[in-house]
């Protein structure tokens, strides 16, 4: 016989699947929107540039004011929704990035454009710690596969919306397709609060420590500085490259549809890399998934940096997989090193270092690159990816034995 209280239980069991699953479908959907937004700049760096006549190095700069605004305010997004509720930052830190590429469609100079990408950049901010803490908090111990999809989802609006925005570009003018483009962020803002569920801090409480437990619930502070170490220098690698793509391609008689199409296959295998190496780093460990990606991204830069355009653009999709490839094994690993209840602290304190990192190399390769060459600028990117693999040797051991990788002796 069944009590009424015992229906309560019954029917907050039967919804959590569903919950779950609408947790993940939005939370992506503005993964998606908010990495469409980070990358969608790269397109219109040349024609900022043109319309501005400003230098690599200037360029950088607006690109990391965006970069820079999204990664000082990880941590306190992080906080205000512990305070607010996930949903309802979200949905405000979405509108907010909307607000700001509305604003940059009207600026008639740098100042106005550089204040735009900043408002952009803060509401852009509050998509990974939220994001990625509303899934885990949603799956629990089984989080690990749906935070796969969630960065999956990131990369798939990496490829549309910078190709979306090209084509946009070539049939109406680049503010006209700002607009288009913030009106789409206004939509989203709006499916985050009515259709996203309520996060649930005392179940995410209690799944974290649950997962403390399981991979002995110590916090390792060195090992966590070496996982970070590793995702910066793997971000400026990425950034750094990116900012420089759509010139190298220019330079080698590229259109600007070409651009965006390179972009986009860029963008798309990055996503294809998540997925591959989230299932790689499963099986073969965090060391020589590493080795692997970031040995890789070193060769093909240098093997796009030389080739002609059209054999370069067929290496791109290669290079977008070794490119992203280590952040899908990095994000899985940052809840065993800072085990605990607050899931947005980690992935936060995690966010604001890389994505600091997105945004100061760029403007340190692009001043290299004023100084001595686009070319040349791009020769460091490749450098720079393989300083991260004696640091995945020093990381490696003190992983838990569940991630593949072997016990410290």
């Amino acid at each position: 016989m069944t009590t009424a209280g015992d229906e309560v239980p019954a029917r907050a069991a039967s919804r959590a699947p569903t919950n779950a699953s609408r947790t993940l479908a939005i939370a992506g959907l503005a993964h998606a929107l908010h990495d469409g937004y980070t990358d969608v700049i790269y397109v219109l760096l040349p024609v900022w540039q043109a319309e501005f006549a400003i230098g690599y190095g200037r360029l950088a700069t607006l690109r990391g004011l965006y970069a820079g605004a999204m990664a000082l305010l990880q941590m306190p997004s992080g906080r205000l929704a512990t305070i607010l509720g996930g949903r309802s930052v979200l949905a405000a830190g979405t509108a907010l990035a909307a607000l700001g590429y509305a604003l940059a469609g009207t600026a008639g100079g740098i100042l106005g454009l550089s204040a735009a990408l900043v408002v952009a950049g803060a509401g852009g901010s509050t998509q990974h710690p939220i994001g990625s803490s509303s899934v885990s908090r949603a799956y629990g111990l089984a989080a690990r596969g749906p935070l796969g999809i969630y960065n999956f989802s990131g990369d798939l609006g990496k490829a549309a919306v910078p190709a979306a925005m090209s084509l946009l570009i070539a049939a109406t003018t680049w503010r006209h397709a700002l607009w288009g483009l913030s009106g789409l962020g206004v939509m989203v803002a709006a499916a985050v609060l009515f259709l996203m569920p309520a996060s649930e801090p005392d179940t995410a409480a209690a799944h974290a420590n649950a997962g403390s437990a399981r991979t002995g619930g110590a916090e390792d502070r060195v090992g966590f500085g070496l996982l970070l170490s590793i995702g910066i220098l793997d971000t400026s690698v990425r950034m750094g490259l990116l900012t420089f793509l759509p010139f190298l391609l220019r330079a080698k008689g590229a259109s600007l549809s070409t651009v965006g199409l390179g972009l986009g296959l860029v963008f798309l295998g990055g996503a294809a890399g998540k997925a591959a190496c989230g299932w790689l780093g499963e099986r073969m460990g965090l060391l020589r998934t590493v080795l692997l990606t970031e040995g890789g991204t070193a060769v093909l830069i240098l093997a796009v940096l030389g080739l002609p355009l059209w054999p370069a653009v067929g290496v791109l999709p290669f290079l977008g997989t070794m490119l992203n490839g280590t952040s899908s094994v990095l994000y899985g690993t940052v809840p065993e090193l800072r085990p605990g209840a607050r899931a947005e602290s980690a992935f936060a304190l995690f966010y604001t270092g890389v994505i600091g990192a997105g945004a100061v190399a760029p403007v340190g390769f692009g001043y290299l690159g004023d100084a001595a060459g686009a070319g040349w600028a791009t020769v460091a990117t490749a450098v720079t990816a393989l300083v991260t693999l004696p640091l995945a040797v020093l990381l490696a051991p003190r992983l838990p034995v569940a991630r593949g990788t072997p016990p410290a002796h």
